[in-house]
């Protein structure tokens, strides 16, 4: 190796200074030995790094070019003492995670919000996601986890519900369905309903209840965000058949939340790669989650977390 390391933190050090005197300032160092490491730089790489024109250090092009290359790398050296330093005070890194748009409202937010509280230096790296994208993201490394609200099947993911939702109807507050304290399908097949577009899941899950109700019903409005069809409602627009997640984190009171007769589950899970080697934050992440929905919803019954 022609080019040391102190060598380069030298030419460096001239370099931004101008100066012999400079860098000796910048670097702790006798002048004697900063012009002698230029020197010999000079020599082992058989450069001419300095043009010297009345006592003064001019860069040649060589320099100049050398140095950009410098630059980058001690930016990086920077950035590896630092993370070193972080290290012996504590976890750091970044953990990236995709969920469903409707446990991106409420759920999600409050477990980040504690886990940045535990672990300050782990930067979070967060975004809603749909199902079909997500299993690209996870074995491609976009992301170190999933939350899904619906199953993920594929063979090299895994998936481990953690708890479970079910789909709600919900209504504007003072609407003739809000003095039940449950609703059918041919109960809500009698008014305009706001769903998820057949060809999405959510849509599908809506399609087989009726279907299996054997209830007939118009969609007026196809959607595929949740939160969008709880837009709807509150403009007065009909009613909508959405999951509880989103209505939650929502928190609108103008709308009504009114259970199913004929529930439509969801089991929301935690989906990583089966070829992850396993990072030490996002299995915290991971215990944080299951910690908070245990407090908020009860253990999930029937399966071994």
């Amino acid at each position: 190796m022609k080019f040391r390391l102190r060598q380069m933190e030298v030419f460096r050090a001239v370099m931004l200074t101008g100066s012999i005197n400079g860098a000796s300032k910048l670097l702790f160092t006798s002048q004697p030995a900063i012009s002698r490491i230029v020197a010999h730089t000079e020599q082992t790489l058989g450069l001419k790094l300095f043009e010297r024109v009345k006592g003064k250090l001019i860069a040649t092009p060589e320099s100049e070019a050398l140095f950009h290359e410098i630059e980058e790398f001690y930016q990086h050296a920077l950035r590896v003492d630092e993370f070193s330093r972080n290290l012996a005070e504590g976890p750091s890194g970044t953990l990236s995670i995709s969920t469903s748009p409707c446990l991106s409202k409420g759920l999600m937010p409050r477990v980040i919000t504690l886990f940045q509280q535990r672990y300050p230096k782990i930067r979070i790296h967060f975004h809603a996601t749909l199902l079909n994208s997500m299993a690209q993201e996870v074995l491609s490394n976009k992301v170190d986890m999933a939350v899904s609200a619906l199953p993920l099947e594929h063979a090299h993911l895994t998936a481990v519900p953690f708890t479970e939702g079910r789909m709600v109807c919900v209504v504007p507050r003072g609407h003739e369905l809000g003095q039940q304290k449950s609703v059918s399908m041919a109960d809500m097949a009698r008014y305009t309903i706001i769903t998820h577009d057949p060809g999405v899941p959510f849509g599908q899950l809506v399609c087989a209840a009726f279907k299996k109700a054997n209830v007939a019903f118009n969609s007026r409005i196809d959607i595929h965000q949740t939160d969008v069809a709880c837009s709807f409602v509150r403009a007065g627009a009909g009613i909508a058949i959405v999951d509880e997640f989103t209505v939650e984190g929502l928190g609108w009171d103008e709308l009504q939340v009114i259970p199913l007769v004929d529930e439509i589950k969801l089991t929301p899970s935690i989906v990583r790669s089966k070829f992850s080697h396993g990072r030490t934050y996002a299995d915290k992440f991971v215990e944080m989650l299951l910690q908070q929905v245990a407090r908020e919803r009860g253990p999930l019954t029937g399966t071994n977390q």
